[in-house]
């Protein structure tokens, strides 16, 4: 530790000096024009951002922009003044090389442009990341960086990383291996999340693959490129991932104690991704749930109900539970309707007006037969069912049983078909005595 404690100490001297020239090579009157350069160019980046900002907005406002190209132009317009600034320095550069005698005041001009051009392009390039905090860390972590690698502090601070470490036993974790571990990780991250929604999007779009089936193969890769991220960057940087096996181990199995529904929820969602038994734009019923399928998840299905709501079923419900769905094998469904007429109505004209009446619903299929048939004779009625097709359950059941329905009661009442109702008829048989509450208030006066 005492060896590991000077070597930092020397780093952080050799740091030290070299800051020190640094600052006095600063006060040269060729390094104080080199800085005069560089705040020209700055200003004039200022000034040329406060010039073209109101005329790149007026631009944009004129044409009809894409999502997409709102979003590029917007970050054009942030990075307005960076833009310019490189392009500035850069001019100014090719200025000093083409005149003879000032090459030497080139120095602080190109390590300026050189870093505000890495500072741009690594702000570009961190925007892939879509996750804010991740985002920020890889954006700070590149810029520190770069500004490092090209002041030529990097290797010093490479061994003043190395130097703050902590050991357990045989285990060795140095500061620098674990912020490279971070980066590389996160990376490698963003790289497979990236892989990951163009391979999706592309696997959803192909018609030749079932939707259960892509479902399926978009979870594999998805734990697939994942997995290998995190694996390859932990094993990357040096570490030794056969000591964590018991205690990984042990991990999973407390884990496998408290998170029995989870996993329960995980294997029922493979399960019913291979079985293909429901797969999105399925109709579905489930107790009082009634809807259609919008996404399978890892753990639940969203099913979407008329009324809007959203609800989030687990995997597990599914798999034990009885699930009816109208759409599985194909999408036709037949629905019964129950009416009854009175005993005075002919059966047989009354089976052939419901039946003109269900195909007069536009809902109802035309090429599949629909038929009307006595069930039984009620105690006030005749009663029949009426029995019919659609092809669309996803458009709702409720509202084309009530369009039969009222089309039921246009015919029967345009043809005199009457639906009875229970009535109760009281009669007083002759020669029966009704018992008769005295009245109090009013008692009967004497003759």
């Amino acid at each position: 530790m005492d060896f590991a404690n000077t070597d930092m100490l020397n780093t952080l001297a050799s740091i030290w000096s070299q800051v020190e020239i640094f600052f006095r090579s600063m006060v040269l009157p060729s390094r104080l024009w080199q800085f005069a350069i560089i705040a020209g160019c700055f200003a004039l980046a200022h000034l040329g951002r406060i010039w073209l900002a109101p005329k790149v907005d007026e631009w944009g406002r004129q044409r009809e922009l894409s999502s997409r190209q709102l979003r590029t132009l917007i970050l054009f317009r942030q990075r307005l003044r960076g833009i310019l600034f490189i392009i500035f320095a850069w001019g100014s550069v090719i200025t000093l090389d083409a005149v003879k005698g000032f090459y030497s005041w080139r120095f602080l001009v190109v390590l300026a442009a050189t870093l505000v051009t890495a500072w741009l392009i690594v702000g570009l390039v961190a925007r892939l990341i879509r996750n804010g905090f991740l985002r920020a860390i890889v954006r700070w972590g590149a810029w520190i960086w770069v500004t490092l690698y090209y002041l030529g502090l990097w290797d010093e601070t490479v061994k003043i990383l190395d130097g703050a470490a902590v050991e357990f036993g045989g285990f060795r974790i140095t500061a620098y291996a674990l912020l490279k571990a971070m980066v590389l990780t996160t990376i490698l991250l963003s790289i497979a999340r990236i892989v990951s929604g163009q391979t999706s999007a592309r696997i959803r779009t192909n018609e030749d693959i079932s939707p259960s089936m892509s479902e399926l193969v978009i979870k594999v890769m998805q734990v697939l490129l994942y997995g290998a991220a995190l694996f390859i960057g932990i094993k990357a940087v040096g570490f030794d991932l056969t000591g964590l096996a018991v205690l990984s181990g042990a991990i999973g199995v407390g884990l496998g104690f408290g998170l029995q529904k989870v996993v329960s929820n995980l294997v029922s969602g493979v399960i019913i991704l291979m079985d293909k038994s429901i797969k999105p734009g399925d109709v579905i019923s489930l107790g009082e749930t009634f809807g259609w399928i919008n996404s399978l998840g890892a753990r639940y299905v969203s099913v979407v109900t008329r009324d809007g709501k959203e609800y989030l079923i687990p995997n597990e419900d599914l798999i034990t539970g009885q699930v009816v769905n109208w759409s599985h094998s194909n999408e036709f469904v037949r629905i019964d309707l129950h009416f009854g007429t009175s005993y005075h109505d002919d059966p047989h004209r009354v089976r052939k007006l419901a039946v003109e009446a269900a195909q007069s619903v536009g809902r109802v299929l035309k090429d599949r037969p629909t038929v009307c048939h006595i069930t039984g004779f009620g105690d006030s009625s005749v009663d029949y069912i009426l029995r019919f097709w659609i092809t669309d359950p996803v458009e709702g059941l409720t509202n084309v049983r009530g369009a039969v329905y009222l089309a039921l009661w246009d015919a029967f009442h345009e043809n005199g078909i009457t639906i009875p109702f229970p009535q109760r008829e009281v009669r007083v048989l002759e020669g029966s005595q009704l018992a008769v509450q005295p009245d109090r208030e009013n008692p009967p006066q004497e003759n």
